[in-house]
């Protein structure tokens, strides 16, 4: 069965439904605009302008202390592509500004310089200021889908397929790495620590949700079979092999043949990526029209957010190390908090949820309450802090990805919400 009011695409306009109504009107929306604009407009794009666009070399300098002093001039394969698709999905959806588009078209094109030769190289982690290697090539593949992303969205914004085309090409590449037995991340010690076993051939919920948010997004621009093969090998793969039935929470990682591992893998459920993955999966089944899918995603979504809340001190827990033990890390990570924001407020445009109707104003209260650096007088916001997000002055990366998308896309979802509202006192 088709939903209704559903959009294609970030951009596309959905039409006033019958599910919008009511208590969707007790949030002062017009309020939640502006914050999102002056955190958009008044604090991140200034700051980035001023210390963390390269404007000699172009690309982006991530290594920045809140102070906006640079640490190192080193870039970040993963932090160019991002910063690319950032600056074009600004461009195409906000502010059409030839500025924000030449940032993103002299990232892309200091990445150049380290274009894989080879049909299956991957890209090196991280480049010279002036864009050469400087690093060996990746083994996980995120690096190029990030530059696939935004390379997607440049192609958008000039017309200029070839974009299109080199990311379709990237994102087949990484696939085929994926299906290798010997795909190898290094991703064990990340969630578990240093001890970790190692995982060869995992296959990981992050690569998933990469994927499927690549390919939601690319899809939207232009059909393409392959590519929509590769969407539903990762809804299938999120939904019905990672979920586990036993406690009903994503695994970060299973075996390669998606069967489930028999040991501390089974109990580990890094929720933050979790949450992140099923709004993907929610926004594709809008792309789709597909009201099951959405329905059964957000369901899970909604449960993943109430398990990761922290009942004493607010907030959302990211790292569940072991199920049945409830072993946490307590320590809090910013971007749960922004992906939870978007597909809470998803979950408000596209059926007035009654759930993310209490649960989006006191996770967006306390992410704005907690993580700006307020006082350290600097308009960034701390990645990550102890349970109870106390300032951190040594932090030493700019956010430019997590941060930027949440106040993009929530903005623009909450302008299409005050237009239906617009629309229905109109027809009142």
């Amino acid at each position: 069965m088709g939903m209704t009011c559903l959009r294609a695409s970030p951009s596309a306009s959905a039409s006033p439904g019958e599910a919008v109504r009511g208590a969707i009107d007790d949030i002062n929306w017009t309020a939640e605009r502006q914050r999102y604009r002056a955190d958009l407009f008044d604090d991140y794009l200034p700051f980035h302008d001023r210390f963390v666009v390269d404007h000699k070399m172009g690309g982006f300098h991530c290594a920045v202390r809140p102070s906006g002093e640079l640490v190192s001039y080193r870039k970040v394969t993963w932090f160019l592509g991002r910063g690319a698709w950032v600056y074009a999905f600004l461009y195409n959806e906000i502010a059409r500004e030839s500025r924000y588009l030449e940032i993103a078209e002299r990232a892309l094109k200091l990445l150049t310089h380290t274009r894989p030769s080879q049909p299956d190289e991957l890209r090196p982690g991280t480049l010279t200021r002036e864009g050469a290697a400087d690093s060996p090539p990746g083994s996980d593949g995120y690096g190029d889908l990030f530059v696939a992303e935004g390379q997607a969205e440049f192609a958008k914004a000039t017309g200029d397929w070839r974009y299109w085309e080199e990311a379709r090409e990237a994102v087949l590449k990484v696939v085929r790495r994926y299906d290798r037995d010997d795909y190898n991340p290094i991703v064990g010690k990340t969630y578990l620590g240093p001890d970790a076993r190692p995982f060869p051939g995992a296959r990981v919920l992050g690569v998933w949700m990469v994927l499927a948010r690549v390919t939601t997004q690319m899809l939207a621009m232009r059909p393409d079979a392959e590519l929509q093969r590769i969407s539903d090998r990762c809804i299938d793969a999120v939904m019905n092999y990672h979920l586990n039935p036993r406690f009903d929470l994503l695994n970060e990682l299973i075996n390669h043949d998606l069967s489930r591992p028999n040991n501390e893998y089974e109990q580990l459920a890094y929720v933050g990526h979790a949450i992140e993955t099923l709004w993907m999966v929610m926004d594709e089944a809008l792309r789709r029209k597909d009201r099951t899918l959405f329905e059964k995603t957000s369901a899970s979504f909604k449960r993943h957010c109430d398990v990761a809340t922290d009942r004493v001190y607010g907030g959302l827990f990211c790292n569940l190390k072991n199920v049945d033990a409830n072993t946490w890390v307590t320590d809090k990570i910013l971007f749960p908090h922004q992906e939870a924001l978007i597909g809470s407020l998803m979950l408000i445009e596209h059926g007035n949820d009654a759930w993310a109707r209490r649960f989006y104003p006191e996770i967006a209260a306390y992410t704005r309450a907690k993580f700006p650096l307020r006082s350290l007088n600097s308009p960034m916001w701390q990645p990550s802090g102890n349970r109870q997000v106390d300032p951190t002055p040594n932090i030493n990366r700019a956010e430019n990805y997590h941060h930027p998308r949440f106040l993009m896309l929530n903005l623009l979802a909450v302008e299409r919400i005050i237009s239906k509202q617009t629309d229905r006192q109109k027809t009142s």
